[in-house]
């Protein structure tokens, strides 16, 4: 076992951000508004375990269809790149509507477990240890649920401009993660 705090504080900020529950709290308000109840429990157990699966199946995927992992660790970073523009920027460049229900699919999957945070774990694959990034996973998916809970009394407490703060932090963040990634990816392509 190859446990490092480092890595696991590193890859779980990485998730982190590009889950970005905090961020998502309007969106959960307005489900939760639209539909009543919104099973946080289920949909942080489902999100966790489609993260988990991804992170061992995902590179083998890669394979089946002759790609490395490098080559989608560079192509990472420019989605983790986007994601953190749109976060700091305040823009959209690509999001699904509003689901009409809050079941397991659109917590779960795309908002927790969405295209950003598949990326990321297999850009992660590339250069962390595999148990260093489960932790990661385990710490993000517990902080989903604890949030998922109290989103009505977290917004409260934030407001809209807290909210803001908190995305655009979390956007530079990942904007120097992904410089990062693509720097020492880009080199195993050459």
């Amino acid at each position: 076992m190859n446990f490092s705090i480092k890595e696991i504080a590193t890859a779980g900020m990485v998730l982190f951000a590009v889950i970005d529950i905090l961020g998502s709290i309007p969106i959960i308000i307005d489900l939760r508004n639209k539909v009543g109840h919104i099973q946080s429990e289920k949909a942080s157990i489902v999100a966790g375990l489609i993260m988990i699966a991804f992170l061992f199946v995902g590179e083998e995927i890669l394979k089946l269809i002759g790609i490395d992992v490098n080559s989608f660790a560079v192509a990472g970073a420019l989605v983790i790149f986007f994601l953190a523009i749109e976060m700091i920027l305040g823009i959209t460049l690509y999001r699904d509507d509003a689901p009409e229900t809050a079941s397991i699919v659109p917590i779960a999957f795309p908002l927790i477990a969405g295209a950003g945070t598949m990326t990321s774990l297999l850009s992660l694959r590339a250069e962390y240890h595999v148990e260093n990034i489960i932790v990661a996973i385990l710490i993000n998916i517990i902080f989903v649920y604890l949030v998922l809970k109290s989103s009505r009394r977290i917004a409260k407490a934030l407001g809209k401009s807290g909210l803001a703060v908190i995305r655009k932090v979390f956007g530079i963040i990942l904007l120097a993660i992904a410089v990062k990634l693509f720097a020492s990816n880009v080199t195993g392509l050459l």
